[in-house]
């Protein structure tokens, strides 16, 4: 029968979690430098203290511990981590569709949308559908296309040219 394996727990080791370890360079409570010692020793000034001896940095020859609070630094990496997702922005692809042969007005109202999501930091592709024999007139699409890169041109970049695939013809804008 195998055993079954020890599962690794996240973030940084502490305490008797550090394992094979010789030497360590530790760093006190104070923010000290106190050098190279043994790692048990390491471990001695931190039940002293009544702190924990964390690895900070185990990739480092030797790796480098502190002694700290663990409940105390694991809390605050996850209020890091937390303000930091708050703070994250994604960029959603909105899509605009469109026919070659829009009315102005209908072509305003798309405009509108389009600038709307431009401003709210989102990509907009812009799609224009052709049906049935449509298809022979590609420059009232390519017309169109390039009317909504002149009028987008101060508040957004062209991502990629209009390109046809199949029985549409596409294009992408993401914001300035």
């Amino acid at each position: 029968m195998r055993t079954t394996p020890v599962p690794q727990k996240e973030g940084p080791r502490a305490n008797r979690d550090i394992r094979g370890v010789r030497e360590v360079q530790l760093i006190d409570q104070d923010g000290q430098n106190r050098g190279v010692m043994a790692f048990f020793d390491a471990l001695a000034l931190a039940e002293e203290a009544g702190l924990d001896l964390v690895e900070i940095a185990p990739n480092a020859v030797p790796p480098v511990c502190k002694i700290l609070d663990y409940g105390k630094h694991r809390f605050s990496e996850q209020k890091k981590a937390a303000e930091a997702r708050k703070k994250q922005k994604t960029v959603d692809i909105k899509e605009i569709k469109l026919r070659p042969g829009i009315d102005d007005h209908d072509y305003e109202v798309k405009k509108k949308a389009m600038l709307r999501f431009l401003g709210d930091g989102d990509k907009v592709k812009v799609t224009l559908r052709f049906r049935g024999r449509e298809i022979a007139h590609q420059e009232l699409g390519m017309k169109i296309l390039s009317r909504v890169k002149e009028e987008t041109v101060d508040i957004a970049k062209v991502e990629s040219e209009p390109t046809l695939e199949g029985k549409q013809m596409t294009m992408v804008l993401a914001p300035k």
